[in-house]
This record gives C-alpha cells, structure tokens and sequence, in this order.
C-alpha cells in the first residue's frame, strides 16, 4: 500500500464515497482513503467546560455512529487494498462551523451547516491534510462535477437529477475546484447502488445519512437546548391573537408546519398553522393559516457578501436562477451587486419562506456561479419589523 497516494478520497463510511473510491481505482489511480471525523463527544465536553455547559450533555451516541462509520470506511479501504487514514477534526470543526451555527440561532436565523463545513472543513482542512500526505488532489462522494472552460474552473450541477449537491458547494472557489475530483458526479444514485453491489463493496446496502451530522439521530431541540436554554414563550396570529406556547423561537424556522401544537381554534377555519416570522426580542412566534399564506411570501431579498466560484460575479447586473434551499426548483431572477459586496435578488415571481441565515444559490444553465446568506427579505413580517425599528 502507497501512503503517498496521489489523491486521497474522503471515505464516510457511505455508499457514495465507496464508489467514488473503487472508481477511481478500477480506472489505475494512485488513490488513499481518508476518514474525517468532524463531531467528538470529548472535544466538545472541552468546548462545553470553557462556555460553562455542563460536560457529557452532548453523549446521546453521536460517537457511536462515528465508530461505525470509521469501520465501514476502513473495510471499503481494506476490500480495495489501499490505505486507510483517520484524522479528528473536531476542534476545527467547532470553531469554523459549530460556534457561526449556534450564533445564528441565537440571532434567530436558521443557517445551513453543510455549506460551511463544505468551506471550512472538507475543502479546507481536509485539502490541507491531503497535501500533507503528498497527495496532489482530493476526491469525495458529492453530487457534482468539476470542469475546466476557458480558463477556468466551473462547478456543474451533478447529472443524477435530484441528488445534485452544487447548493451545498457553491463556497468553493478557483483553488478548491482545481485540486478535486467528484467521481460519481456524473450518476445517478441507482446507479452508484449497482455498482457498490457489483463490486462487493460492504457498503452497498448502506442507508444514506441524513440531517445535520453532529445532531444524528438526536432531536434537534433537545440537542439545541443544551447550548441555547429553552425560553418558552407566546405563539400569536398574525391579527395578534394568542395561540398557544412555543418552546423558544430558536427552534423554529418559517414555514414549519410540526411542533406548533396549536388545536381547534374557535372562530378560525380548520387549516394547518405556520410559521411567518419571528420576533426574538419580544420572544414571540408568529403563525397564519395555510401553506401558501401571503405572509410566507417574498419577491426580494438582500444577503451578505456573496462568494463567486470564478473569483468575481459574472456582471454588476445580470439575470440568472437561483435557489433559496436545497431542494427548490430553479426560479428565474435578477441579481444586482452592491458595493460591499453583498446582492439584492429580485424574483420574477413569489417566493415561499425564504430564510435569513439560509443560501441563495445562483445558476446558468448546469453552472453554479456562487451564492450568499440570506440578510434579509420583503416578506409582510419582515417589512413591518423594519417600519418599526426605523
């Protein structure tokens, strides 16, 4: 075995990255396997200790599952004869994605983690690692496709339909395109099953993982609470009527529909209530009937300073498609750069529940060209906080 492979793939212990692995070996590269573990129980209890939470909350087997996992990716390695690495970026992880998350929720926005421990941590510190083990480029298992047009490096949507992960890869620029490969951008996932079973893989009939990997199989509020205390408080319709309790507004996103217990309510019609906004200063929940109420509704909205995958936007002013969360339909757009760097986006038509602290993510045709965080939106509740803070 060649520790100094020329690329090392980042094995999870998942079907996706085992067959982006045993690709590139039945094609005769020189390759090495990798396992990040990015969530260990004893290094958050560190963590814990120094912001004065009590050590050992977070035990709720997220470690097991790791183990697992590091098992799986060592038995892939092993039935394809290359090396296996294992390295914890625990502590990188907490303070390049851990701590932004908590911040956002305590500022009651709803950010997306993947998008930074995508940045932060499997093109960043991992890359880093990678070039240290004397490998020239990384692989890993996403659903997307790297390609090189006059003169530059483009991220492409992955070609399996609904299982493209550009959105969750649009912070990568210039220098992280050029030194990775998506092996199984190009499949559609029934495929990578077949040919995981076709090759013996143990990983095969593995299920795919889902949420947010430091949660698991936890619930996200019981999870959240150990870092942000449950404050209960009043749930109010749109008219200011009093509904019921919430939990604490951190724990809540626009558009939820679960969790809001809200029953028969005499004198309103028999429609599911959602979330529409949330005032964390008064500590107040604010909920409409119907899933297409027009509070959930946005035609514009503003965000930080965007990342652009070509180093710079295409135009000062241009027009394109964009997502607002991972599995959204394309909308058409126009897009305008403001001189700190951040955009005002103005949809053709409404869009439902667009989130500050979430993605907007643009598109030309199969080309990711970047995105940004969500600052703010002219959804009904929204505009009225502003008015009144003005």
């Amino acid at each position: 075995m060649n520790s100094a492979a020329r690329v090392i793939v980042g094995v999870s212990g998942g079907v996706d990255s085992s067959v982006a692995a045993w690709l590139l070996k039945s094609q005769g590269e020189s390759i090495a396997g990798l396992f990040m573990q990015n969530w260990d129980d004893d290094a958050q209890d560190s963590a814990n200790v120094a912001g004065g939470r009590t050590p050992g909350a977070t035990k709720i087997g997220s470690d097991c599952r790791a183990e697992d996992d590091r098992r799986d990716a060592l038995a892939v390695c092993g039935r394809l004869g290359i090396a296996f690495h294992a390295r914890n970026f625990a502590r990188e992880y907490w303070a390049g994605v851990f701590e932004h998350f908590l911040a956002e929720y305590r500022a009651g926005r709803t950010p997306n983690p993947d998008v930074l421990c995508n940045r932060e941590i499997k093109f960043k510190t991992f890359l880093d690692e990678a070039r240290a083990l004397g490998a020239e480029c990384i692989a890993t298992g996403h659903y997307a496709q790297v390609a090189k047009r006059e003169g530059r490096w483009r991220l492409l949507r992955g070609a399996g339909g609904d299982k493209d992960q550009s959105y969750f890869l649009h912070q990568l620029g210039q220098e992280q395109l050029a030194a990775t490969l998506f092996p199984i951008g190009h499949l559609p996932k029934r495929e990578v099953r077949r040919l995981a079973a076709e090759a013996g893989l143990p990983t095969a009939q593995k299920k795919d993982s889902t949420g947010i990997c430091f949660i698991g199989e936890r619930d996200f509020r019981q999870f959240l609470s150990q870092y942000i205390p449950a404050r209960r408080g009043e749930i109010r319709s749109v008219d200011g009527a009093p509904l019921g309790e919430h939990e604490g507004v951190f724990y809540y996103t626009l558009g939820q529909r679960e969790g809001l217990h809200i029953g028969g309510v005499k004198g309103r019609a028999a429609a599911p209530w959602f979330v529409v906004g949330k005032d964390v200063a008064r500590n107040l929940l604010i909920v409409d009937q119907g899933g297409d109420s027009a509070w959930l509704m946005s035609r514009t909205l503003d965000s930080e300073p965007a990342h652009w995958v070509a180093g710079s936007p295409p135009a000062a002013r241009f027009e394109c498609t964009a997502k607002t969360r991972y599995r959204q339909s394309d909308e058409a757009c126009e897009v305008s750069v403001n001189d700190d760097g951040g955009v005002s986006v103005r949809f053709l038509s409404p869009q439902r529940a667009v989130t500050p602290g979430q993605s907007v993510v643009f598109y030309r045709d199969d080309e990711c060209l970047g995105g940004a965080v969500i600052l703010r939106t002219d959804a009904r509740f929204e505009s009225e906080q502003r008015m009144m803070a003005a």
